[in-house]
């Protein structure tokens, strides 16, 4: 065989180098992919990370995990409308979980549903998007279009129809109904979320940066754990300190649900395991943001509280949040303030996309996790809300409660947060820790903690703190209820001749008096 000339080899190594070259580059300025795993009513406060050992491990201690990281509303839909448009609940118009509340409503889908930030990684960032678990509460509603209505911004999209479900549910997989029963090796809604998972990371495009969204049902009731996982925790009791108020009964309730609630993160905690493996294995982990939260907290006691998340207070506003990823050094923690308004504005930031370019409320805070920012120029509060059901509805168990109480428990420890409406300042800061509350109610109730000294929130100091501290905070409050896009990451400012149109949060509401109190009575 005559031997190829010189020339012609030259060339053939030249291209390979260029070829290879290309590639290398290519490689190199692919933009980051985007992991972000949603639980549904896991709290922080009240130890909710501890059966998530191996989460901790391959997020949290993998980078940085944030101790103030806080929800715009503790309620899932406004909470995860926050989320999908990085934008205060005065602002999206999801104030709780009903149609009627604008949850996944036709008039959300026409005003908020094309504008959230997978829409704009789709639309504008290039990246391909997959969906799978809890979308809006409401979702799938026959009022809302059904299950055939597959919101924009997902290439691939399986949306549980309406609220977390374990078995005998209906996913719509790309808009076509898909029925599970409750065989546990076909249909545990988690197992299912993480096969699905792994199945379009292997199907993907590879030329192609990703955002997958997955959102589960844990630990969400009605807290059923996989077989496997049932009988974990047996001895496990919530903490006695939050239910000394209790009579026996009602606390034998409350320890069942808290291991209920354990068990079903066990399963949580199997699928960020094989969704970090499967990354690692594709050899996408290093060039992969992975982010672990929850669309509100919990409570299991705390203030003879039964069970719920609807309450101002940190154990239902405060989330886990974990983020690994490109240029985040492991086991970081920061003390910096963050709401999950923040998360679509960091994800955008990430893939390239000028965050000032949207309407969005929060600021990305890719700067923290990559040691580019301090706390100085960071922002000093955010905005806490949250407008009640109005329910006219009593228990008939317990009549002489009157209505609005829910949720009843033996010897009558219900909930009262339904009908409550309240809008909060939630502040950290190195020189101040402290949450301003004003609830919509005759008297215009107002109160006030001073984290620091009281982390339990156990005083409410709204009476005995200086009239000039009560009337800044108040003036915040009122500009953070009016804010919209920028002027909502302006740091503290209290501007004395700052208007507020209190209808813009309490739209529902008869508001007769000023919000502007001269003194508290």
């Amino acid at each position: 065989m005559a031997s190829l000339p010189a020339g012609f080899l030259r060339l053939v190594n030249c291209l390979l180098i260029c070829v290879t070259l290309s590639l290398s580059s290519a490689k190199s300025n692919h933009r980051p992919n985007i992991v972000l795993i949603l639980t549904d009513d896991l709290d922080i406060s009240n130890g909710g990370l501890t059966p998530l050992s191996k989460t901790k491990k391959l997020i949290g201690d993998a980078g940085i995990s944030f101790l103030n990281a806080f929800v715009a509303s503790p309620l899932c839909c406004p909470s995860r409308a926050s989320i999908l448009t990085g934008k205060y609940p005065h602002n999206h118009h999801v104030v709780n979980n009903t149609l009627e509340g604008n949850c996944s409503s036709i008039a959300w889908q026409k005003t908020e549903e094309g504008h959230t930030f997978p829409a704009l990684l789709k639309s504008f960032a290039g990246y391909q998007t997959f969906f799978a678990g809890k979308y809006l509460n409401q979702y799938g509603h026959l009022e809302a279009g059904g299950v055939e209505h597959v919101p924009p911004g997902w290439n691939h999209w399986v949306g549980l129809e309406k609220n977390s479900k374990y078995y005998n549910y209906t996913l719509s997989v790309n808009g076509i109904a898909q029925k599970h029963g409750s065989d546990y090796g076909k249909d545990y809604l988690t197992d299912v979320l993480a096969n699905q998972s792994l199945d379009f990371l292997e199907h993907k495009f590879n030329f192609q940066p990703f955002f997958m969204m997955v959102s589960v049902p844990a630990p969400h009731s009605p807290w059923t754990a996989a077989p496997q996982y049932q009988n974990r925790f047996n001895t496990t009791k919530a903490p006695e300190v939050q239910i000394s108020t209790f009579m026996e009964r009602t606390s034998t309730v409350l320890d069942n649900a808290f291991r209920r609630r354990w068990t079903t993160l066990l399963s949580v905690d199997d699928l960020v395991e094989k969704i970090v493996k499967q990354l690692e294995v594709r050899g996408e982990l290093d060039n992969t943001y992975v982010f672990f939260t929850s669309d509100n907290g919990y409570h299991t006691g705390q203030f003879s509280l039964p069970l719920d998340k609807r309450q101002l207070y940190d154990f239902d506003i405060r989330v886990p949040l974990m983020v690994r990823g490109p240029l985040i050094k492991p086991n970081q923690t920061s003390q910096m303030l963050v709401a999950n308004v923040d998360l679509g504005p960091t994800m955008l930031d990430i893939a390239g996309y000028n965050v000032s370019k949207t309407q969005m409320d929060g600021m990305s805070f890719l700067p923290i996790m990559e040691g580019l920012m301090n706390s100085s120029s960071w922002r000093t509060d955010i905005l806490v809300e949250y407008e009640g059901e109005g329910s006219n509805v009593s228990d008939p168990a317990c009549p002489l409660l009157g209505p609005g109480v829910s949720e009843c428990f033996p010897d009558c420890v219900c909930e009262d947060s339904y009908n409550n409406t309240y809008a909060c300042v939630r502040t950290v800061a190195p020189s101040a820790n402290l949450q301003y509350c004003e609830f919509d109610d005759n008297e215009v109730f107002v109160e006030v903690y001073n984290m620091t000294a009281d982390p339990f929130q156990l005083t409410n100091v709204a009476r005995s703190i200086e009239q000039e501290v009560l009337e800044k905070m108040n003036r915040r409050l009122m500009m953070l209820q009016s804010c919209s896009g920028q002027s909502c990451r302006t740091p503290g400012v209290y501007d004395p001749r700052y208007k507020f149109d209190p209808r813009q949060m309490f739209i529902n509401h008869s508001w007769p008096h000023s919000r502007l109190r001269q003194k508290i009575i």
